[in-house]
């Protein structure tokens, strides 16, 4: 879930919520709104061919389950997020073929490994998807955080995501939902190890705003409306900074709106997916 308490914006951000819909709001550089229902259909059919997932911190494959269907990196192994996106590189390369063009969505830590990946192989996206991220490199209130978590941890105190930390990842409206308990499985399964390894990636990462205005793909920016982690004004920062991305709000959601409104992401990732320009 890409950051937990020592997350990219720590809390900030939290305003009056609204009751959890699957409606999105939408706008496109230069400023345009529009609102549009989600379908109800679970998955898009038109998901391309070669879609590279990133999930974030102390997630995995079940992160992008009922949202998207592509090819889900490896993020446990590295304790950077270069390397990381070398790893992810090196996946599409087996599965797809050198050389070989393809999609990415990254949600929050994945977020920033999309960065990365931009960096590395940019001509090889055909799109790019960012959900729930920051463009900023941590704060050192943000580095402290971490530290302090990663330090309990080494100590054998390693507790995943607590019911303490679950207000920070879901909508209120879904904390005594069966979501719950697999938000927990799902950190549990990557376990204490990679924990560490990728807090120590998190915490050392470059700030990547100076890389947003080369992206020259199709792009969307989207996020939770109540994101308490990486909040909306996080997200309009980097569309303003993308030129032609797409800005989009999950209402009704938190930090992990492709587990809490798979419809309407999905959705949205097909619409991102249609777009050639």
């Amino acid at each position: 879930m890409a950051d937990g308490p020592g997350g990219a914006d720590g809390g900030r951000g939290r305003g009056r919520l609204s009751r959890p819909t699957t409606r999105v709001h939408m706008r496109r550089n230069p400023v345009r709104r529009k609102r549009f229902l989600a379908p109800t259909t679970r998955k898009s059919r038109t998901m391309p061919r070669n879609l590279l997932l990133l999930p974030g911190l102390l997630c995995d494959a079940r992160l992008w389950r009922d949202a998207a269907q592509g090819l889900v990196a490896d993020l446990t192994q590295d304790d950077s997020i270069d390397a990381m996106a070398t790893r992810a590189l090196a996946a599409a390369d087996s599965a797809w073929g050198p050389q070989s063009r393809f999609a990415v969505a990254g949600l929050s830590m994945g977020g920033y490994v999309a960065f990365a990946l931009w960096r590395l192989a940019g001509p090889r996206m055909t799109h790019l998807a960012l959900l729930d991220t920051s463009a900023r490199a941590d704060t050192e209130e943000q580095r402290g955080r971490r530290q302090a978590l990663m330090a309990l941890s080494r100590l054998g105190q390693f507790k995943g995501v607590t019911p303490r930390l679950l207000p920070m990842l879901l909508h209120p409206s879904r904390l005594e939902t069966p979501l719950v308990e697999e938000v927990m499985a799902m950190a549990e399964r990557v376990g204490p190890v990679a924990f560490l390894r990728q807090q120590r990636a998190i915490m050392d990462r470059p700030d990547s705003l100076l890389t947003l205005p080369g992206i020259t793909v199709p792009t969307l920016v989207a996020c939770g409306a109540q994101d308490v982690l990486t909040p909306p004004d996080r997200h309009t920062e980097m569309a303003a900074l993308i030129p032609g991305a797409r800005l989009l709000q999950f209402v009704g959601c938190g930090h992990l709106p492709t587990m809490e409104a798979p419809a309407a992401v999905a959705a949205a990732l097909a619409s991102l997916f249609g777009r050639d320009d």
